[in-house]
């Protein structure tokens, strides 16, 4: 059985990016019997750049509810918030003095932002020291991430096999990272990668008056309504090709070729797309985000099964590393 882990960073409330991109991918690896897996709010790494704690916890709340809308199953698998199982930050420190500060220096998300070097914090810095920890304490087979996040997996696979060469056996599992090419970017309201940090993003859970204001501000050329259009360069036939039915993007396709279709309807084929095919979603969030007793007692049940993985790891290290007998 392969162990699978994944994170989403609790920085903001899930877009539609996160969700095709990472929620429902993971949740379909989840759901085969073969695999076990582990999936964790990283709000302690969120604290690098966001520092309020009531919107933190307030995005733990959607972080965790978007999961649950989207069908994982917190039962059969591990669901909890990271700053709960103190042994992220214990086993981090223990890593920290494992590696090397160019290594760290070397780290793409230091390096882009190190041309401001007052901007970072100490915390940024130290990101894939914790993210190894993360790894690590779970002996984890499997972690799903997109390609920018490759580098981060050979620094935990090289600060573990430091740690095992100190130990003299294995005591820290080597995690294979898994990326699927087939995944495409999710382009934003304005083209650009859908991110936060872009304010392009679309979020699916707004009240659908909400969600038709966003979606009206994606671009669009100025071609007028009567003209064809082409549908391969536009950004609101590309999100709803990503959601809609071969039928219904066959469809769509050919009133964008004809003429006659504007942009403003594509718009709203996409909104009525989205409230149709994330209904059931979106009723599940939004019960979630009203019942936070529910909620909280969900990752609590996920917490004390972390918990009781985690500690088996620290038990090990402690004792390689002489503090404890």
């Amino acid at each position: 059985m392969a162990r699978i882990l994944t994170g989403i960073q609790s920085s903001g409330r899930p877009h539609l990016g996160n969700i095709l991109g990472a929620i429902a991918p993971a949740i379909e690896l989840s759901k085969d019997p073969k695999n076990e897996s582990f999936f964790f709010i990283a709000d302690l790494h969120s604290l690098t750049s966001l520092k309020d704690g009531g919107e933190r916890r307030a995005f733990v709340r959607a972080i965790a509810a978007t999961w649950l809308a989207f069908g994982f199953d917190y039962k059969k698998n591990v669901f909890w918030r990271q700053s709960r199982v103190q042994e992220h930050t214990e086993l981090a420190w223990y890593l920290s003095c494992f590696t090397p500060f160019p290594m760290l220096a070397n780290a793409t998300s230091f390096k882009e932002k190190s041309e401001k070097l007052a901007d970072v914090n100490a915390g940024l810095f130290t990101y894939p020291v914790l993210q190894a920890a993360d790894i690590l304490l779970y002996n984890a087979n499997i972690i799903p991430v997109g390609k920018d996040q490759k580098q981060h997996l050979e620094m935990t696979k090289d600060i573990a096999s430091r740690f095992n060469q100190l130990a003299g056996e294995d005591i820290l599992v080597l995690p294979e990272p898994q990326i699927d090419e087939r995944i495409m970017t999710i382009p934003g309201l304005d083209g650009q990668k859908m991110s936060k940090s872009y304010h392009n993003y679309i979020d699916i859970f707004l009240p659908e008056n909400e969600l038709k204001k966003v979606i009206k501000k994606i671009v669009s050329d100025s071609t007028p309504l009567e003209e064809p259009k082409d549908p391969d360069s536009d950004i609101t036939f590309k999100l709803y090709s990503l959601i809609a039915s071969p039928a219904e993007i066959e469809t769509m396709r050919a009133n964008y070729l004809n003429g006659g279709y504007g942009y403003g309807h594509a718009k709203q084929a996409l909104l009525e797309c989205m409230l149709e095919k994330f209904a059931e979603p979106r009723r599940i969030f939004n019960y979630y985000m009203e019942n936070d007793p529910e909620l909280e007692s969900i990752l609590v049940e996920g917490e004390e099964k972390a918990r009781a993985i985690a500690q088996e790891t620290i038990v090990k290290v402690r004792k390689v590393l002489g503090f404890s007998s």
